[in-house]
């Protein structure tokens, strides 16, 4: 795409909307941002779009966002008037431009003919999934990015079952969105004239009412939360987002009484104010969490991210400080309660099985495996877990109980078919009820879990590379590793290798390949002699390239020390490219 082209007809284009006017015309000499803003098409991938908020092709505004609901339409309108009329359900987060993007949306998919169901105010992610469920809707959009900061937005589109699109779906949709030739162009519908006309409705109470009640499925021991939950501490942040009202809801219908909501986070706010990132899997979120925790004497700190699909846990270690638990971590001790419990009351299948991603720790499998219970890996993306739900729901080949990711998604009952930071909240808060009537605290129970199983110590890096020449070296980075496993060039203690773009399994003892039957995606995973993994997965939505690590040992010594061992010599190997 010829850059300065695309600028110069949005900038002539008549009755361009005023405020992206304004901003090209503040950028007007910056050839640098205007060529980042106009040197492609945000790219509309199998989870949606998001990006920086701005004017231009490559950006978040009004017309991409328009452009990825005309695609949408027209992918219901394959479907037939059945589609159409079953509709479209929205929701948006507290993001910059949130509730503008949802709106416009709407009008997009109303001038198309297409009914929409509109949500009066922000709400979660979750409760999007569940309300295309409940609304008997074919697609729900969720408005967000999630945990980037304040200058991202994004677009997120549901099936007909609350899960992100299956990639075959994805496809089709994807597809449409591309055929827009000129979002400058797609025409969109008034409010009141689709209200008119019943295909502008708007949704709030009906579907927080019947959300919360779904709630009550994820309490294991009523009898344990009515002795002990008045007892327990709890410190709530939604981290300026969505999750305030459902997560204090819940909380008090499933019978903990005492928790404090930090004040200063518990209001929306576009900017995300007092944290430097709105990530629970950043311990510096939970900076005014602990001063409160401290404050109220707290058990446990819970804070989600805007849109409250993921969950931080902290919890107080061996000396009584607070300690932020890695996702594998709070997965690892919420499996085992789950499968505890319904082992208790005699309620575990045959046939159970718990799903994870191929990056979470081995150690859910160990735990699985010991309750007799099967474990499935599916690629990352919480919609590969959905795919799977809704699978099992036809074939009664297994009965879901748990699904989970290492980066803080978790999924208890699927009535929701997203990560849901809610659920896992009412089951952490009965967990840490369960510990404290033994005398013990989350913390004790992990250092349980890793002497029944072993030591398994997981870490992440990430690197950001923006813009053209960001994508250019992210690309660079995967050929590097690939080439090296091509021409046999890996280390020694490397045993194999699995391609999930190339959907092989390479021995490096010389035996033939496998294939991998998962759908392809440009991530690498290479598995040590002594156990130990790592994998390199460029993110979908956000310019960075991830580096996964997973070992175990028989101490924590021996963990720790592998785990540094094998971060020194793969970073070391990805600095130098």
């Amino acid at each position: 795409m010829e850059w300065k082209a695309q600028y110069e007809k949005w900038k002539s284009k008549l009755n361009l909307d005023a405020s992206i006017a304004e901003e090209l015309k503040k950028s007007e000499g910056n050839e640098s941002l205007l060529e980042d803003s106009f040197y492609k098409t945000l790219e509309f991938g199998t989870g949606g779009m998001r990006g920086e908020i701005g004017p231009g092709t490559n950006r978040m505004n009004i017309y991409t966002i328009r452009k990825g609901a005309q695609g949408l339409a027209d992918f219901i309108a394959e479907a037939g008037e059945e589609a159409k009329k079953k509709g479209v359900v929205i929701a948006y987060d507290n993001r910059r431009m949130s509730k503008e993007f949802s709106l416009e949306t709407a009008l997009t998919l109303g001038a198309n003919g297409v009914k929409t169901y509109l949500f009066k105010e922000l709400r979660p992610t979750p409760e999007l999934s569940y309300a295309v469920r409940r609304l008997g809707t074919f697609s729900g959009v969720m408005v967000t990015a999630s945990h980037n900061p304040p200058e991202y937005n994004g677009f997120k589109a549901y099936g007909e079952d609350g899960a992100q699109l299956i990639p075959e779906d994805a496809d089709r949709l994807i597809e449409k969105v591309n055929a827009v030739e000129d979002e400058l162009e797609v025409k969109t519908a008034e409010a009141d004239d689709l209200e008119k006309q019943g295909l502008l409705e708007w949704v709030l109470e009906d579907i927080d009412e019947a959300y919360i009640k779904e709630m009550e499925s994820i309490t294991l021991d009523r009898k344990l939360i009515e002795e002990h939950g008045s007892n327990l501490s709890i410190v709530f942040t939604p981290l300026h987002g969505t999750a305030t009202v459902p997560m204090q809801r819940s909380l008090k219908n499933a019978g903990f009484t005492n928790v404090h909501t930090v004040t200063e986070q518990a209001v929306p706010d576009t900017e995300f104010s007092t944290v430097r990132s709105p990530n629970p899997e950043e311990a510096d979120a939970f900076e005014l969490a602990v001063k409160l925790g401290n404050e109220k004497n707290a058990d446990l700190l819970i804070a989600t991210d805007p849109d409250a699909d993921r969950i931080g846990l902290v919890v107080r270690n061996d000396q009584g400080e607070f300690t932020v638990l890695s996702g594998n971590q709070t997965g690892a001790l919420l499996l085992d309660y789950l499968l505890t419990k319904k082992q208790e009351k005699q309620e575990l299948p045959d046939n159970g099985i718990v799903i994870k991603t191929i990056v979470t720790s081995e150690l859910g499998r160990e735990i699985a495996e010991s309750f007799g219970m099967s474990t499935l890996d599916v690629l990352t993306g919480f919609k590969f877990i959905g795919e799977k739900i809704r699978e099992y729901e036809t074939t009664k080949a297994h009965t879901f109980l748990f699904g989970y990711e290492e980066s803080y998604g978790y999924l208890i009952e699927p009535f929701a078919r997203d990560k849901d930071a809610i659920q896992p909240a009412v089951l952490a808060a009965e967990m840490t009820a369960f510990y404290k009537s033994k005398g013990m605290t989350l913390y004790e129970g992990l250092q349980n879990l890793y002497k029944k199983y072993g030591f398994f110590y997981e870490d992440l890096a990430s690197f950001t590379f923006k813009g053209k020449e960001g994508a250019e070296k992210i690309q660079r980075i995967m050929n590097v590793f690939r080439d090296s496993v091509e021409q046999g060039e890996l280390p020694d203690n490397v045993t194999f290798v699995e391609d999930y773009l190339r959907s092989t399994r390479t021995f490096m003892d010389g035996r033939d390949k496998e294939k991998i039957d998962l759908p392809q995606s440009n991530v690498l995973k290479l598995f040590l002699n002594d156990g130990s993994w790592y994998c390199l997965r460029p993110s979908g939505t956000e310019p960075k390239i991830k580096c996964y690590f997973g070992v175990n040992g028989k101490t924590s010594e021996e963990a720790s020390s592998k785990l540094m061992e094998v971060k020194k010599e793969v970073l070391a190997k990805l600095e130098a490219i």
